[in-house]
């Protein structure tokens, strides 16, 4: 009895000490990769050249095509081991001159209002569009007017983000839909146009754009769509109050053409154990057209490129394939991300971890998990080797738009998580530019993702072991 209970604590000694060991050592590997970071980064020249040398890129634009030679270009100076260009037809829409749009107390009494065109939209006829203006709150809105109150008039979408909620993107979430669905419903009811209030907590003047659907409604019943800064919307609903029969008008010049080809842009170090194994990290590429899409999302695509370039530099030799994926239209079409899902399926590639970042360049807080709870109990043990740099935030729930496709049984999804309660002040607008970035809190955003993929790929997911054992 005495000899097995020398034996039992002398193993728990041997195993504490192995324990003890793998943690400083992953300690002083993800040291390694934040100093390199912040010391050497890169994400912060490589953003520069995207936003202020090429500028927004709306798929199917010159300046996305710019971007995927640039990323490519710069993904083989790295020497990673395969680089290469997946072709993928994507929508071209363009926005054409610039929107004007006016709200009519009287006759030739107006004030004049900042819109954009919602992605996608219809043009408005070439002289504009005015009409009678009949506000709600939300989609469900329509129903308490009926056709009766709204046919012929212009639907006017003023539900803001809900102010209260820490977790801005759930505020998001609640009134998206009227920017996305708005136009669709409305035409049910007979409105010749749709207004929507910008999907922004902060009072300015710039109109927030974003990708909106007809879902099945026939070409000849599609209505124009706009959004609304929220400046102007709070202005448009005070005068509405007073003078309910006020006229809005508005005049946009979009344009869709038929599909393009464009590409993703992929980059790979192949694994020196499990090649045949894939993590991926990525972003998207494309961005809207009224800044130059630092925040959303060149930020995430460069983070990514420097979660390998950090590898190589720390000469850091993964057991699996990572790859980087810059995946193109997200913002108008998901095309990227489904093209990438189809192409591994029909390789019978084996994904076993996916990591995107789509929230913007601020300050990484931590991560979210689309996952098991066997999967996302390994991953939280890992939190005290995070809490040095401040990452703390480890939730269930969400990973990213492009990497959802990947989606099965196996596969772990999550998402960067960085503080959000900027991100939505520049979030599809003018003003999201390479100014509002910070140099620091973006090489933050890659060194953490970077520790994450290198715990992966060190202890593999809890999916990975049980099939392996299996």
């Amino acid at each position: 009895m005495k000899k097995l209970l020398t034996l039992l604590l002398l193993s728990l000694f041997i195993s504490q000490t192995y324990a003890q060991q793998t943690n400083t050592k992953d300690s002083l590997t993800i040291r390694s990769i934040y100093d390199t970071a912040l010391l050497h980064g890169k994400s912060y020249d490589w953003l520069d050249h995207l936003s202020n040398e090429i500028g927004g890129r709306l798929s199917g634009s010159l300046e996305a095509e710019q971007a995927v030679k640039y990323t490519e270009a710069e993904l083989k100076k790295l020497g990673l081991d395969k680089v290469w260009l997946q072709p993928v037809m994507v929508p071209k829409w363009t926005r054409g001159v610039k929107e004007y749009a006016y709200i009519e107390t009287a006759p030739g009494l107006s004030t004049t209002t900042d819109v954009c065109a919602l992605g996608g939209s219809v043009p408005t006829p070439a002289l504009g569009l005015k009409a009678e203006v009949i506000e709600v709150q939300g989609l469900e809105d329509l129903k308490n007017y009926g056709k009766e109150q709204i046919e012929g008039k212009i639907v006017f979408y003023n539900r803001p983000m809900q102010a209260n909620l820490i977790n801005t993107f759930e505020a998001y979430g609640g009134c998206v839909d009227q920017r996305y669905a708005g136009a669709m419903e409305a035409a049910k009811y007979g409105a010749v146009g749709v207004v929507v209030r910008s999907m922004n907590l902060r009072q300015d003047d710039l109109p927030h754009a974003g990708s909106m659907s007809y879902g099945d409604t026939p070409a000849k019943d599609r209505i124009p769509a706009c959004a609304i800064s929220t400046n102007g919307a709070d202005y448009l609903s005070r005068a509405l109050k007073i003078k309910p029969d006020l006229k809005f008008y508005f005049k946009q010049n979009c344009k869709t053409f038929d599909d393009v080809q464009s590409h993703n842009v992929i980059g790979e170090i192949t694994g020196t154990q499990y090649p045949n194994k894939y993590i991926v990290v990525g972003g998207h590429l494309d961005s809207w057209d009224l800044g130059d899409g630092s925040h959303d999302d060149g930020a995430g695509c460069v983070q990514s490129m420097e979660v390998l370039r950090l590898f190589k530099e720390i000469n850091y030799k993964p057991k699996h394939s990572i790859r980087v994926v810059l995946f193109m239209n997200e913002e108008n079409g998901l095309r990227g991300g489904k093209k990438y899902a189809e192409q591994a399926k029909l390789k019978n590639e084996q994904h076993i971890f996916a990591l995107e970042s789509d929230a913007g360049g601020f300050t990484p807080r931590g991560f979210s998990f689309d996952t098991d709870a066997e999967n996302f109990k390994q991953i939280e043990s890992w939190k005290p080797l995070f809490e040095p740099y401040l990452i703390h935030s480890f939730v269930k729930g969400g990973s990213g738009a492009d990497i959802g496709p990947l989606k099965d049984d196996k596969i772990v999804l999550a998402g960067l998580r960085p503080d959000s309660q900027r991100y939505f002040d520049h979030h599809h607008a003018a003003n999201d530019t390479f100014d509002a970035i910070n140099k620091r809190e973006l090489d933050l955003g890659g060194a953490t993702m970077a520790s994450l993929v290198y715990l992966i790929d060190k202890y593999g997911t809890t999916t990975e072991m049980t099939d392996v054992k299996n």
